[in-house]
């Protein structure tokens, strides 16, 4: 099976996974421990990244080792430190993933009841992988081992200096305070860099009554509408609330009826003059008469084929409801329950701003449709 659930066993699929593992370990875990890691690491020189607890309490009472973050670094590990984590994930190249309620430790991996899944499924993988380099983009400098001889010190000083009948030391967290946002913005890698986006959108092209055939190709649809460098916005609605650096995903209306949401690419803030159809713009393409605005956008990443490749919009209404959509999540939130439909959203308007959660599942879709039907990048196409 693709996927499996397990709530035993921890040690002995980490082990196997590892084993097999010839291009990258990635970690997720709060608690490390040395003679855990020391049996479960392969033999064979591999990459590993690390996310895990700086949390100098955590060390002094035993849940978590500086001698395990020694371990790692001595077999060339790079490893960033993250407050608060509780996230357990483990990414074996992008053959396998474990996630699971278990830390990295005996009890964790032996002893504790713990639950979760491994999974060789592509988009679960994808998901997984997403959710770590999100965290390791925004985590900040990796460790260094003489850190760990000032920790080491610092600890025996502090618990040296408290009195009996004081309570525990006051120890620091010296991981990254990432703090944390109710529609919590996932990074994703666009184009070869990663991008923290401000928002998201989906971006329509054609109207109710023009719309193409699911066989159409994305490459003629690109080329059409020139969704490679710009989007275009309405003649009286200049786009003036999309941010620098928002992810644009395209969709286009097709026969079902439905959306198909064909590729994504980062988009720049309008301005006035400079972003609207010059007459020779509007010569090549007269539609533009009408949709004259333009959000410019660069690092395109386009679903190789034809636009059924694509991914549904319905599918994202009917998986995520509410929590698809920016503005309906917003009205659920506020309990304006007359306004929390999806698919009354969208209607007469050129885009829609997605949730952090409604960008991710677009994303991991996206990520899965490449793998299987091929990329057009900007390469593929002409500019003007």
């Amino acid at each position: 099976m693709e996927t499996k659930l397990w709530d035993k066993q921890w040690f002995s699929l980490f082990k196997a996974a590892a084993g097999c593992a010839r291009q990258e370990l990635l970690i997720v875990s709060p608690f490390i421990q040395a003679k855990v890691l020391r049996e479960l690491l392969p033999k064979s020189v591999l990459p590993i990244r690390v996310i895990t607890r700086f949390s100098l309490r955590d060390f002094s009472e035993g849940v978590s080792d500086i001698e395990a973050l020694a371990c790692l670094l001595d077999r060339g590990a790079v490893i960033k430190g993250v407050r608060n984590l509780h996230a357990k994930a483990y990414l074996f190249d992008d053959v396998e993933a474990l996630v699971t309620s278990a830390n990295l430790t005996y009890a964790g991996l032996t002893r504790n009841h713990e639950f979760g899944i491994s999974t060789k499924n592509a988009e679960l993988i994808q998901a997984t992988r997403l959710y770590f380099e999100g965290l390791w983009a925004r985590a900040g400098a990796t460790l260094e081992k003489t850190q760990l001889e000032t920790w080491r010190a610092e600890i025996a000083e502090r618990q040296r200096n408290t009195p009996k009948g004081q309570g525990s030391p006051k120890f620091p967290d010296h991981g990254a305070d990432l703090g944390f946002k109710a529609d919590e913005r996932p990074t994703m890698q666009v184009g070869g860099r990663l991008v923290d986006a401000p928002q998201w959108f989906v971006k329509f092209f054609g109207e109710s009554d023009n719309r193409a055939s699911p066989e159409k190709l994305v490459i003629d649809e690109v080329e059409r509408s020139g969704s490679h460098w710009a989007c275009t916005y309405p003649k009286n609605k200049r786009p003036r609330q999309v941010q620098d650096e928002a992810v644009m995903f395209m969709g286009r209306l097709v026969d079902g009826p439905d959306i198909s949401v064909f590729g994504y690419a980062i988009g720049s803030a309008y301005h006035k003059g400079a972003d609207d159809a010059t007459e020779a713009d509007i010569a090549q393409r007269p539609w533009k008469k009408k949709w004259p605005h333009y959000i410019r956008v660069h690092d395109p990443e386009f679903v190789k084929g034809v636009l059924g490749n694509g991914i549904s919009l319905n599918e994202l209404m009917r998986a995520l409801g509410h929590r698809a959509f920016a503005s309906t999540a917003r009205n659920h939130t506020a309990g304006k329950g007359d306004n929390t439909d999806p698919r009354r959203a969208y209607l007469q308007k050129a885009s829609v701003e997605l949730t952090g959660e409604g960008a991710q599942w677009l994303i991991t879709r996206l990520e899965a449709a490449f793998r299987l039907h091929g990329q057009l990048t900007e390469k593929d196409f002409n500019y003007p």
